[in-house]
């Protein structure tokens, strides 16, 4: 039987939202609003220009990032950079027009990993790294559309 959260709020619209740490994060929250159109949903500064706890929406999704803490739990975590450019997860997201993403990405010094193409099913889509070296593909492919 599969586990079942409950009757969430109606208000809660994504339940499962990605935490990323960075070493610069004032600078990864600029690269997401600028490259993909995420907004600032909420942004707590921590000491000496580092982030606390950050919320970036697009749409209906939602990220969270923070700077990278030098503690037991915070240094579990590496960046692709640091691991020599292995990646252990890529994340989509929908955008109205491939294209024009592409191109504020390219704009951003983002590195390509797969220029625009089309898929067979219909897509238009692109795959860069961050400034720290997470895989983001961006897609017009909606996976919620109900095919024909």
């Amino acid at each position: 039987m599969p586990f079942v959260l409950g009757n969430l709020p109606a208000e809660v619209p994504s339940t499962i939202i990605p935490g990323l740490r960075y070493r610069n994060a004032p600078a990864a929250i600029d690269w997401f609003c600028q490259v993909f159109g995420f907004d600032r949903h909420a942004v707590y500064e921590g000491d000496d220009g580092t982030i606390a706890h950050a919320e970036l929406t697009l749409g209906s999704g939602m990220i969270m990032l923070g700077s990278g803490k030098d503690d037991a739990y915070g240094r579990s975590f590496k960046s692709p950079d640091e691991l020599g450019g292995l990646e252990t997860r890529s994340t989509y997201i929908v955008v109205p027009d491939a294209d024009a993403a592409f191109a504020r990405a390219k704009a951003a010094g983002a590195l390509t990993i797969r220029t625009l193409y089309d898929t067979p099913y219909g897509s238009r889509e692109f795959s860069v790294r961050d400034p720290e070296g997470h895989n983001w593909t961006a897609e017009t492919y909606d996976p919620w559309k109900k095919p024909d």
